[in-house]
């Protein structure tokens, strides 16, 4: 992990990466936005949904990925149920590290193929959803977790209309 008393500068290293990442994304987003070959327009509210939700589980699990290495959003770890750290062979932490690349990777895998990750976010979320059922306290992050659920289950539904197969 990185301690937060580093001068700033990993901090801000950290935060410059995640904006150049997002503005990247966006750039992306943008030349994929209108494609006449398949009937796809920007004016479309389905399509637009499509895209808001695309970036928006791009984004989501590569910063929060990105963050169990760096837990400045929040001490990731405490989001480990005794129950899982217990049966689980290695260590919590690196459990939370483990956890953290499958973000990143279902991250990039929804920039890429929707059709195919937007239901790996989804069952992602449902297992993310058990876990903080499991601890006493967090229901309201599970509750909030479920809404992502949705909108998880409403990108993959979209994806089969407009992405790219």
């Amino acid at each position: 992990t990185c301690d937060r008393n580093t001068g700033g500068r990993l901090v801000n290293v950290y935060r410059d990466y995640c904006v150049h990442r997002f503005k990247l994304l966006l750039v992306i987003m943008k030349t994929t936005l209108i494609n006449e070959s398949s009937g796809r327009s920007a004016a479309s509210p389905a399509y637009q949904a499509f895209r808001i939700l695309q970036v928006g589980f791009v984004a989501a699990p590569l910063l929060a990925g990105l963050d169990k290495f760096f837990h400045l959003l929040v001490n990731w770890d405490k989001y480990l149920p005794s129950v899982v750290a217990r049966l689980s062979p290695i260590p919590g932490h690196q459990f939370m590290l483990v956890v953290g690349v499958i973000e990143i990777i279902a991250g990039l895998g929804v920039a890429w193929k929707p059709r195919i990750f937007a239901w790996v976010v989804a069952a992602w979320l449902v297992v993310i959803i058990i876990n903080l059922l499991l601890i006493p306290g967090d229901f309201d992050i599970a509750l909030r977790d479920f809404g992502l659920f949705l909108g998880a289950l409403a990108l993959a539904r979209l994806s089969q209309q407009f992405a790219r197969a």
